[in-house]
């Protein structure tokens, strides 16, 4: 029998596993990849008596992969906030499934779990830019203002390491992120411990930010909605999505769309719904060929284009009030 975690290679699939297996330590073959990288079910070969955990991934967007390797007899736990459809009926399968805009993956761990590393499902929560939420189950614990802050800021930094168009673009690789945190019971002993891995975060957060942060909004911008292209480099590809919760967080009332430029002229796209009004994200990014996500945050893999006209009419008409 053969143990398989398959995980979003973002904060919140980090912590999400990081959760189950402190609750449930066992050795397990890794499979994941960089936050864009969602079709991860395809990569899983799987045999009868099988043990798989899947984590922060639409099972829409796995759905085949799901079905089979359920007929291959492995039994499957499923976790996730995504757009998900039909759920498949199967004794082998266990669904933890909620879309709600208000959760994520680690908090639905730690519910599962009944908040035994409460600690790591807010870091995963902050990560996923539900600062509210976050907030919420933190008064669980007993945390100072600047414990807090700790803990969003390692969201932040965690969750911002997943982005990029392959795995070269990142500080750490999401396997070698968690194994560095899966290792500590609590998230304050991470960084209390691993100066150097926290110190990379942090710092490669910091200088890429400052970078990001001078890019005005495009001209097809308005009130209600705003658009930024971002140049095709290792920096703005990892930066891409936190940038997005950041441009979300300073106005709230407003929708954002970060285009990345690719290397084949194409566009890898984030947008952030208004933080103040959590839907319509997932909507619109569906109606474009690799679209999906969520009703508050949603992307766009490859935009070619000739299609940044229609999706920057599509992205204005959403959220047009």
């Amino acid at each position: 029998m053969a143990r398989i975690d398959v995980f979003n290679g973002d904060a919140d699939g980090i912590c999400a596993l990081t959760q189950l297996r402190l609750a449930e330590p066992h050795e397990a073959r890794l499979v994941t990849g960089v936050k864009r990288d969602i079709a991860l079910m395809d990569r899983v070969d799987a045999e009868a008596g099988d043990q798989v955990t899947v984590l922060d991934v639409s099972l829409d967007k796995n759905r085949k992969g799901l079905e089979r390797v359920l007929q291959a007899g492995a039994s499957v736990f499923y976790v996730d906030h995504h757009f998900a459809g039909d759920i498949p009926v199967s004794t082998s399968l266990s669904t933890i499934i909620n879309e709600a805009p208000d959760v994520c993956t680690s908090l639905l761990v730690n519910g599962h779990l009944k908040n035994r590393f409460l600690a790591w499902a807010i870091v995963g929560a902050f990560g996923d830019n539900l600062k509210a939420s976050a907030e919420i189950m933190a008064r669980h614990m007993d945390l100072s203002e600047a414990q807090l802050r700790k803990l969003e800021d390692l969201g932040t930094y965690m969750n911002y390491n997943g982005y990029g168009e392959k795995i070269e673009d990142l500080h750490f690789t999401p396997e070698e992120l968690y194994l560095h945190v899966s290792r500590y019971l609590t998230p304050f002993t991470f960084m209390e411990d691993a100066k150097e891995a926290f110190g990379k975060l942090e710092d490669g957060y910091k200088t890429d930010m400052d970078k990001a942060e001078s890019t005005r909004p495009e001209s097809v911008s308005t009130e209600h909605a705003a658009l930024f292209i971002l140049p095709c480099e290792a920096w703005a590809r990892r930066v891409s999505g936190v940038y997005s919760n950041d441009l979300a967080n300073q106005s709230p009332d407003r929708a954002h769309a970060v285009l990345t430029e690719k290397a084949d002229g194409h566009y890898l796209i984030s947008v952030r719904a208004p933080l103040n009004r959590k839907t319509g994200a997932d909507e619109l990014c569906r109606q474009f060929p690799t679209g999906g996500g969520r009703a508050a945050a949603a992307g766009v893999n490859d935009l070619p284009a000739d299609q940044f006209g229609a999706f920057a009419e599509a992205f204005t008409r959403q959220f047009a009030v």
